[in-house]
């Protein structure tokens, strides 16, 4: 049975977004020891593994920031809306940022702790199409696709 609240998806979605190096520890009170966070790029366990994704994370990029768009709760999870704001870090002068927008499907434990944060975004569209040939590859596939 878990502990399913509006107060505490927004808790969870505040911490996202006030999310810094400093506060990358601050996770701890909200997250379950054994949390798994899934992503078009990785499938983890466990707290100590969301810490090190997420200073790697500030490492890569500059002035990450997750804004929630919207919120809400279902019977057995609750879901955010977002989006995430960056630019990859090294990058060369006048390389523009990027934007990508998903839902995370969020459930928390018995404790009030996530449990699970599952994140559903399209990486082709939105990170894979920004790569020079790769990107052009992706780009001719689709218009394919649809009859163009």
């Amino acid at each position: 049975m878990s502990d399913l609240s509006m107060e505490r998806l927004r808790a969870y979605a505040a911490w996202w977004e006030a999310l810094t190096p400093e506060s990358v520890t601050a996770g701890r009170a909200l997250l379950a020891p054994g949390v798994r966070f899934k992503d078009p790029f990785q499938d983890i366990a466990g707290v100590d593994r969301v810490e090190a994704m997420l200073r790697h994370m500030f490492a890569a990029i500059e002035e990450p920031r997750f804004r929630t768009l919207d919120a809400a709760l279902g019977t057995s999870a609750g879901y955010l809306r977002w989006r995430f704001t960056g630019r990859r870090r090294g990058a060369g002068p006048g390389t523009p940022g990027f934007a990508i927008e998903g839902m995370s499907e969020v459930a928390f434990d018995a404790t009030g702790r996530v449990a699970a944060h599952i994140d559903h975004w399209d990486a082709a569209s939105q990170v894979y199409e920004s790569v020079p040939v790769l990107g052009a590859v992706l780009r001719l596939a689709k218009r394919r696709a649809a009859g163009g």
